[in-house]
């Protein structure tokens, strides 16, 4: 059935960018989870991650109290207070606000971190490869904000915030890396131990 009126001039409809870019992201993704490469790396540390002497504290980091993973809930404090603190940098604020906001940002992000490690131990290989890659991706955006905080502390806030955009971007990869691998391939529902 077509919807064409007659007498109307027909479009040809041709992809956005924003499908262009969505069906790159995905064939990259893709991609990564079908190349081994990474594999035996990853056996080793889900494997020495699995082994550390955790008691009841794992059952802590992935959430089972929750009865869901603690680590999305963990991720809100640094996320939140980095996205703060690049929106104080472009009003007229004054410049101890950000770079507070940054220093929690950076203490959040290790509890954050360390429940992400106890999820992704568990996780199979396709998951695992891109987990890893989100991982990368956050010590990236922490040693972004790391520099930020330095330079601010020595009062260079210009170059501070340059590293703060830096670290914006690296945790917007690393979002759309760890949402594919909790919602795309449905490790949401990954129980808690």
């Amino acid at each position: 059935m077509s919807t064409h009126v007659p007498g109307t001039p027909t479009r040809t409809l041709t992809p956005s960018a924003l499908d262009t870019a969505s069906a790159w992201w995905l064939t990259a993704l893709d991609r990564i989870e079908r190349s081994g490469a990474a594999d035996p790396a990853i056996r080793v540390l889900q494997r020495g991650i699995r082994s550390l002497p955790l008691g009841d504290v794992r059952a802590l980091l992935r959430g089972g109290p929750l009865g869901h993973p603690v680590h999305p809930v963990l991720v809100q404090v640094p996320i939140g207070c980095w996205l703060s603190a690049a929106v104080l940098d472009i009003t007229p604020t004054g410049r101890r606000a950000p770079a507070t906001l940054l220093a929690v940002g950076l203490a959040g992000a290790t509890p954050a971190a360390v429940a992400g490690w106890a999820d992704w131990a568990d996780l199979p290989p396709e998951q695992a490869r891109v987990g890893l890659l989100h991982a990368v991706s956050n010590v990236a955006a922490v040693a972004c904000y790391g520099a930020s905080l330095t330079a601010r502390l020595r009062g260079r806030h210009a170059k501070g915030g340059l590293w703060s955009l830096s670290g914006l971007a690296a945790v917007a990869v690393s979002g759309a890396l760890g949402g594919h691998v909790a919602y795309r391939r449905a490790v949401a529902g990954h129980p808690p131990v």
